[in-house]
């Protein structure tokens, strides 16, 4: 046996924005023997991680390779606009993309919104990453439009946003390599569905984790068949075992002789 089978771990990719947690918490409960590694990857690179088997899976957004890489939607985000604090756009509750018409809007490198028409007025250069552009946005170069867990990411006191009602979502689901789909991977597909242990699809769970079966024909037999003996109250005896006594006949009430 080599070491790796000797002591197995988990290898998940995730990109910036997606907060795994919440999932690496219930693995960590359900396989205490399995470490769970998490790789931090951008989105350009995340498929190439885990063609070349860097991750076993991965915490990505869409699209995918379907030829390639099999990938379970998770949740579609919400579209927002970074802005100063002191912009007009803070002032209201949400915008659509004719509303940033007339200000420059940032279009990093990294950019995961998939544009058919890019909204505002371009830059003269491209940011490198998203963090490059909130920094221009923080000194009033222009505004960015990102989804709203990146916003959350590159959180400044001194920026704001504000959702952007028409403008394309990104979406986050879980990926993996369809000839790669192990036991582990199928485990965490289970996490990420809300499986519980006994559920979890293509797996035996532990021993101590199966449910005991109650004996057939144990539970309940008592009252079904009923104990020996049972039916003498019906037979004019009280639960003590004595004789009832008989109901007494009603009396009327004596009449007075005149």
């Amino acid at each position: 046996m080599t070491g790796s089978e000797e002591s197995p771990s988990f290898r998940l990719a995730y990109v910036p924005g997606v907060t795994p947690a919440k999932w690496v918490r219930i693995w960590n409960e359900r396989l205490p023997d399995v470490p769970l590694h998490l790789v931090a990857v951008s989105a350009a690179e995340v498929p190439e991680v885990l063609r070349g088997g860097g991750a076993d899976a991965g915490l990505v957004r869409l699209p995918v390779d379907r030829t390639v890489f099999s990938a379970i939607p998770l949740y579609t985000e919400t579209t927002v606009v970074v802005v100063p604090k002191d912009h007009v756009v803070a002032a209201v509750e949400e915008v659509t993309a004719d509303d940033l018409a007339e200000d420059i809007v940032l279009h990093p490198l990294d950019d995961v919104i998939r544009w058919e028409r890019l909204p505002g007025r371009p830059a003269i250069e491209r940011p490198a990453t998203t963090a490059d552009a909130i920094e221009l946005v923080a000194a009033g170069v222009g505004l960015l439009v990102v989804p709203q867990s990146l916003a959350r990411l590159h959180h400044r006191r001194d920026l704001t946003y504000r959702p952007v009602t028409d403008a394309p979502q990104s979406s986050v689901a879980l990926s993996w390599p369809e000839d790669a789909t192990t036991d582990l991977v199928e485990d965490f597909i289970g996490i990420v569905r809300g499986r519980t242990v006994n559920s979890t699809r293509g797996r035996t769970p532990p021993p101590a984790q199966q449910k005991r079966k109650p004996a057939a024909g144990k539970a309940g037999a008592g009252k079904a068949a009923g104990k020996p003996g049972s039916g003498k109250a019906a037979a004019g005896k009280n639960p003590r075992g004595r004789a009832a006594a008989p109901k007494a006949g009603k009396r009327g009430k004596p009449r007075r002789r005149s």
